[in-house]
This record gives structure tokens, C-alpha cells and sequence, in this order.
């Protein structure tokens, strides 16, 4: 089996993702843009496992809602209903961040290839144009299909505006050909200096001479809550060390005054009554579960995290899969206002009315 090794290397005192790839002994050595020097001193941090060999891990397995399985009780409280919906949608096409400075609140998502980034940006779109679309490109290999800092506006009525949220979709951590993304590259995203439409590579991290490159960011820049999202699916395959990379991503995002939620995505996976009727979400205790272990994996109380179901094969949307989804947008929206409370300038802070 061949393997694939995950790690930090340090240029300029900065760690950096990498992949390994097999040497000619047969033993995996490490990619990176430094020199034969520097390249000793990586530590690889785990091991993820070949992408061809993807389609052979241990699927997991989950039983119907039944006896131990089903929750008597919702343990979140959802009204599964039009008015719901309708009141939700309300909310997120009204939303304007609290600063003057700002029109748009910008959220990066981050997560390991087949995640569900891409998805859940389409299933947003999906839920205000009423029917499904693939907004963002989805894929469906074991590599990343986002090469680029992808914006997308969130349109909520045809021929209107953009409302005030921005999802801004990157290429995925870890699995396959990951190919230039950096802890470096992505807290330079955070931090506003990455132009839209910038294509990330291992041997071209982002510098003052990239091209685009934003010298001074102002607030408008910058991203302003980060999304984590992990397939539920995957979870139970997922490397340990994978939880390590997330932990300190964590600080240093934390270090830049950004909040941070997360998205379980692919539930109807792991539990087939949730995928014939997402109602039961909350009431199931295998989701229930998978969330402690997304919650251990990320380093967060399972209060920043909500479980999601992206459209897929549908071809229209359910009103419930709506709910959940807008529910999602809601809690991130949350999130990022709370970053305009903390950075806005008090004198160009607007309150809601």
C-alpha cells in the first residue's frame, strides 16, 4: 500500500503542509519547496492513506432509528416548517454586517477533499433559487476539485443584488494532490492578502510579489469567520494526526481574532432514517455521536458545530433539508457578526434595529 505523508515543513519559520511521495528505496520522502538542508528538518505529522485506495476503507455502517438508536426527544430544537423556512431566509437576506467599513461578512471554509465545502455552497444557492444547482464545481475524487480562493454572493432573489454574506471556498487539506496549500497560504487569506481567483501552489506560496497580492487589507479584506467542515462518513477514517493539523490551524486562526464554527456534512450516510427524512436529525443518537467525535477532532464543544445534509442527487429541494441548511448559514452569520463587534471601530459600528 502506498502511503501519503501529511506534514509541517518550516521556510522563514513558518509551517507548511506537504505530501510524501515514494522514494526510489521505496521509503516515502517529503515534497517541499526548501532546500536539501532544510528539507531534514521535516517531521511528518501522519499519514494519510493512498487516494486510489480510498474506495477500500471500512465503510461505516449505521443501523435504523430504532430501540437504542432513536432519541425520544429532539436534542436540538428545529420547528420542521414553512413558515421556519421562510422566517430563516428572511433573516439571511436582510443580514448586513455591523460596520459601516463593511457590505459583506466573508466566510472561508476549510476542510479535508470531500468534505462537502463545495456542496454546501451549492445547497445554499439550491435553497433560494428553489431547485437544486451546482453553484460551486464539485467533484468526485479523492482529490481536491477547488484549485482557487473561490467568493461566491449569495443571491436570495433573481434579479437582486448579493445579500451580506460572501462563502469563499478553497482547495481541501491533506488527501491527494495537494498541491500549494500552506498554513502560510491560508492565514494570508485570513489575513485579506489573497486576491480572488488566486491558484495555490506548493512551490509558489503566497508573497508580496504575488500577483494581486493585497499589501494593506483593509477590513473588507479580510475573512471574518472560518468554517470547518468534516465529512461524517469519513469520520471513524480519518488519521489521528489529522486532529493535531486542526488544533493548531485553530490557535493560529484564534491569534487573528477570528471565530470559528463547524459543519458535520454527509449525515444521511451514517444513518439511514436521517436519509429518507432529515427530521430526524436531532433525534437520532448515532448523529448524536458522530458529533462528540467531530467535536474531539476539531478541539470544539459541539455547540460551534452543526450537522448538515447537502443536496446531492435531488433535483428539487425539501423544505426540511432547507431549514437545516438555513439553520447552518444562520448559526455562521452569528459567528461572524461577532467579529465585527470585536474589530469594527466603535464609532462606525451600526446597530440593529
Amino acid at each position: 500500500m502506498h502511503l501519503i505523508v501529511f506534514n509541517f515543513s518550516f521556510t522563514f519559520g513558518i509551517p507548511k503542509f506537504g505530501i510524501a511521495t515514494p522514494s526510489a528505496e521505496g521509503v516515502p520522502g517529503v515534497v517541499t519547496t526548501v532546500s536539501s538542508s532544510e528539507e531534514k528538518k521535516n517531521k511528518p505529522l501522519f499519514i494519510f492513506q493512498d487516494p486510489t485506495m480510498m474506495s477500500k476503507e471500512r465503510p461505516v455502517h449505521q443501523k435504523p432509528l430504532s430501540g437504542a438508536h432513536k432519541l425520544e426527544s429532539q436534542w436540538r430544537d428545529v420547528e420542521w416548517t414553512e413558515e421556519k423556512k421562510t422566517s430563516l431566509m428572511k433573516t439571511i437576506t436582510s443580514y448586513r454586517p455591523r460596520c459601516e467599513e463593511v457590505s459583506q461578512a466573508r466566510v472561508l471554509l476549510l476542510g479535508p477533499v470531500s468534505s462537502g465545502k463545495s456542496s454546501f455552497i451549492s445547497s445554499v444557492h439550491s435553497v433560494f433559487n428553489g431547485r437544486v444547482t451546482n453553484r460551486a464545481m464539485v467533484g468526485s475524487s479523492s482529490t481536491s476539485f477547488t484549485k482557487k480562493l473561490q467568493p461566491f454572493n449569495i443571491h436570495c432573489q433573481k434579479g437582486e443584488g448579493p445579500n451580506g454574506l460572501v462563502l469563499c471556498d478553497i482547495m481541501g487539506l491533506g488527501e491527494g494532490e495537494m498541491s500549494g496549500l500552506s498554513l502560510h497560504d491560508i492565514l494570508s487569506v485570513i489575513k485579506g492578502h489573497v486576491p480572488e481567483g488566486h491558484k495555490f501552489s506548493l512551490d509558489r506560496p503566497v508573497r508580496s510579489e504575488t500577483v494581486g497580492y493585497v499589501k494593506r487589507p483593509s477590513l473588507k479584506d479580510k475573512i471574518h469567520c472560518v468554517v470547518f467542515v468534516v465529512n461524517a462518513s469519513k469520520m471513524l477514517t480519518y488519521p489521528k494526526g489529522l486532529s493535531t493539523t486542526f488544533q493548531q490551524l485553530r490557535e493560529h486562526i484564534s491569534d487573528l481574532g477570528v471565530h470559528q464554527v463547524a459543519l458535520l456534512t454527509h449525515i444521511d450516510q451514517i444513518c439511514p432514517e436521517t436519509n429518507k427524512d432529515v427530521t430526524h436529525v436531532y433525534k437520532s443518537r448515532s448523529i448524536q455521536d458522530m458529533m462528540g467525535k467531530a467535536g474531539a477532532l476539531l478541539g470544539m464543544s459541539t455547540s460551534y458545530i452543526v450537522p448538515v445534509k447537502n443536496y446531492s442527487s435531488e433535483l428539487d429541494p425539501d423544505v426540511n433539508t432547507d431549514v437545516l441548511l438555513l439553520s447552518a448559514v444562520d448559526h455562521i452569520l452569528q459567528y461572524a457578526d461577532l467579529y465585527f463587534q470585536d474589530h469594527a471601530p466603535q464609532y462606525t459600528k451600526i446597530e440593529h434595529a
